[in-house]
C-alpha cells in the first residue's frame, strides 16, 4: 500500500475541527428574529374612528370659523350652524332672551344672535314709520343672502376642520382627505334633511325663554292665519320690528301694541294663598293688555274668614276678575268675593257677559281643605257638570250662547262637551289642552301660586303657571294661547310657548262648531 505523505496527513488532521469552529463562530452571532404578523384593526373600528374624526372636526370647524355676520333689517346679526340632536332654529336676543322654533328636524341647529341695533337704520324707521311696510321684503332678502353665505362658509369650515384633525390623528394625507370628504357628506345630508322637514309655520308657535317683560313683544300678538303664503318671512319681519322697538329706548313706537280685534284673557288657577301671585298677575295684565282675568278656583287654602284679607288686591289688578269656587274655597270666601268691586262670581250655571265674552260657571260641590276624600267625589262633580251643561243648553235656546264655561274640577268641565266652544278648569296643578269627543276644547291650567305652601312638600317646588288666551272679537273663538311658566327669578324670567288651535293653522278651514251629534277626533 502506498504511503501517504506526512504533510497530507497533517492537513487532514485539521478537517474535523473545521465544522466546530464554524458552528462556534455562527453561534456567537445574534440570531435573526422570527417574523411575526402585526394585528390590523377591524374594518368597523377603522370606520368608526374615521366617523369620529369627521364629526369632531366638523364641530371644531363650525365652532371656529362657521359663522357669518349679516345685517337683517335694522339689526346686525351673526348666523351660525351648530350640531344638535333636535335641530330647529334659536334666535338669541341678548339680554332680553331667546326664541326657539321647531323649524326643521336634522342634526344641525341654526343659531341667530342679535348683536346690536344699527342706530342709523333704526332711527330711519322711527322717523319714517311707513318704511315698516317694506321691512318684510328687506328682511326676506337679508335672510336669504345670509343663509347662502352661511351654507358656503359652513362647507369650507367642516372640510377644513375635519381634514386638519384627520391629518393630526392619522398623519396620512389620504386618510385626512377622507375625513374631510365624509364631513362634507354629513353636512350635505343634514342640509337635505333640514330642507325636507322645513316647517315655515314654526315661527307662529315659538318658545320664548328670558325676561318676562320682553315676552309679549318678542312673541307678538296672536292673529288668524289662513294661508301659508310667505308665513315665515312675514312673521320674521314682525319679529325684527318688535326687536327694534325693544332695543331703541328713545323710539316713539309702542313696546307692545296688541291687535284691537282680539280679546285677551288671563287664565289663572290654584293660587293657594301665594301673595306673589298678585304681583305676577298685575304684571301680566299690564304687559299683555289683558281684558279679563278668569280664576278657576282654589284661590285659598283653608277657606277661613281669617284668610279673606288675602283677596283684597284683586280690586286693583286692572281687569275684571271672573271666579269660580274650588274645593279649597268656602262659601265664606265666595260671599267675600261677591262684595269686592270688579269681581264676577260664577255659580249654578249663571252666565255673565264680561269684556265682550259670555261666561258661565259652577262652583266645586265639595269643600275639602284638609284634602279629605268624600265618597262619590267624582260623581258629585259629574252632577255639577251636568247642571252646568243644562244651563248652557238653556242659554243657547234663549239666543244668548255662552263662549266659555268655567269649573274647578276637569271632571265637571268635561260634562259640557258639545255645549260650548271652550271650557276652563284647574285643580290638577299642571297645564293640559285637549279637544273632547264632541268638539269642546278643554283647557286645564296649572298652579299660578306654584301650589302655595304645598310646593315645599316635594323634592322640587312646583313652577308658577298661567296662560294668555286670545279670542277673536267678532267670532269670540279661541285663536291662540300662550303657556307661561315662571322660574328662576320669578317675576323677571319666564318661558312662554305659543300654540295655535288646529283650525287656526295656516291653510285650515273655518273653526268647527261643537255639536252633540257630530263628534270630532281627539288629537
Amino acid at each position: 500500500m502506498a504511503r501517504v505523505p506526512a504533510a497530507v496527513l497533517k492537513a487532514l488532521g485539521h478537517l474535523p475541527r473545521a465544522p466546530r469552529a464554524l458552528a462556534h463562530r455562527y453561534a456567537t452571532r445574534r440570531p435573526h428574529p422570527t417574523p411575526e404578523l402585526v394585528s390590523q384593526p377591524h374594518p368597523w373600528t377603522r370606520a368608526l374612528g374615521l366617523v369620529t374624526v369627521a364629526l369632531v372636526g366638523t364641530w371644531l370647524g363650525l365652532l371656529i370659523v362657521g359663522n357669518v355676520r349679516v345685517p337683517v333689517g335694522p339689526m346686525d346679526t351673526t348666523m351660525t350652524l351648530r350640531p344638535s340632536l333636535t335641530g330647529g332654529t334659536k334666535i338669541n336676543v341678548s339680554p332680553l332672551g331667546a326664541l326657539q322654533l321647531d323649524s326643521h328636524v336634522a342634526p344641525v341647529r341654526l343659531d341667530v344672535n342679535v348683536d346690536q341695533l344699527d342706530a342709523a337704520r333704526s332711527q330711519a324707521l322711527v322717523d319714517h314709520p311707513e318704511r315698516l311696510s317694506g321691512l318684510q321684503d328687506e328682511v326676506s332678502q337679508d335672510v336669504a343672502h345670509g343663509t347662502r353665505d352661511l351654507a358656503v362658509r359652513s362647507c369650507v369650515a367642516v372640510v377644513t376642520g375635519a381634514t386638519a384633525l384627520g391629518l393630526a390623528v392619522y398623519r396620512r394625507p389620504r386618510r385626512a382627505l377622507a375625513a374631510g370628504g365624509l364631513a362634507l357628506t354629513l353636512l350635505a345630508a343634514s342640509g337635505g334633511t333640514a330642507f325636507a322637514t322645513w316647517n315655515p309655520e314654526s315661527v307662529l308657535e315659538p318658545k320664548f325663554s328670558g325676561l318676562l317683560s320682553s315676552a309679549p313683544s318678542l312673541v307678538g300678538n296672536a292673529r288668524s292665519i289662513v294661508t301659508e303664503f310667505d308665513v315665515y318671512q312675514k312673521e320674521l319681519a314682525r319679529l325684527v320690528t318688535n326687536v327694534t322697538k325693544l332695543y331703541d329706548a328713545t323710539s316713539t313706537l309702542p313696546a307692545y301694541a296688541p291687535d284691537p280685534s282680539t280679546i285677551r284673557v288671563l287664565h289663572v288657577s290654584d293660587i293657594h294663598l301665594n301673595p306673589a301671585s298678585w304681583k305676577i298677575i298685575a304684571s301680566l295684565v299690564d304687559q299683555y293688555k289683558v281684558n279679563v282675568i278668569v280664576d278657576s278656583g282654589d284661590t285659598m287654602d283653608h277657606g277661613t274668614a281669617a284668610e279673606n284679607g288675602f283677596l283684597d288686591p284683586i280690586e286693583d289688578l286692572g281687569a275684571p276678575y271672573v271666579w269660580v269656587r274650588g274645593n279649597h274655597d268656602s262659601r265664606v270666601t265666595q260671599r267675600y268675593l261677591e262684595d269686592l268691586k270688579n269681581v264676577h262670581v260664577l255659580d249654578d250655571g249663571k252666565a255673565k257677559t264680561i269684556a265682550g265674552l259670555r261666561f258661565a260657571g259652577i262652583g266645586d260641590p265639595q269643600f275639602t281643605p284638609d284634602r279629605s276624600q268624600v265618597p262619590g267625589g267624582d260623581a258629585a262633580n259629574e252632577l255639577a257638570g251636568a247642571r252646568l251643561a243644562t244651563s248652557l243648553r238653556d242659554q243657547e235656546a234663549a239666543g244668548t250662547p255662552v263662549d266659555v264655561a268655567v269649573a274647578h274640577e276637569p271632571v265637571a268641565a268635561r260634562q259640557t262637551d258639545g255645549e260650548v266652544p271652550l271650557a276652563l278648569a284647574g285643580h290638577v296643578h299642571h297645564q293640559e289642552m285637549e279637544v273632547l269627543p264632541y268638539g269642546t276644547r278643554l283647557r286645564i291650567e296649572g298652579s299660578t301660586g306654584g301650589s302655595g305652601l304645598r310646593a315645599i312638600e316635594g323634592e322640587h317646588p312646583d313652577p308658577i303657571q298661567t296662560s294668555i288666551l286670545y279670542f277673536d272679537r267678532d267670532t269670540r273663538r279661541l285663536q291662540a294661547w300662550d303657556e307661561i311658566e315662571l322660574g328662576g327669578l320669578g317675576l323677571t324670567t319666564a318661558e312662554v310657548r305659543r300654540h295655535l288651535p288646529e283650525e287656526n293653522q295656516p291653510g285650515a278651514t273655518d273653526s268647527p262648531t261643537p255639536s252633540p251629534t257630530s263628534p270630532t277626533p281627539t288629537p
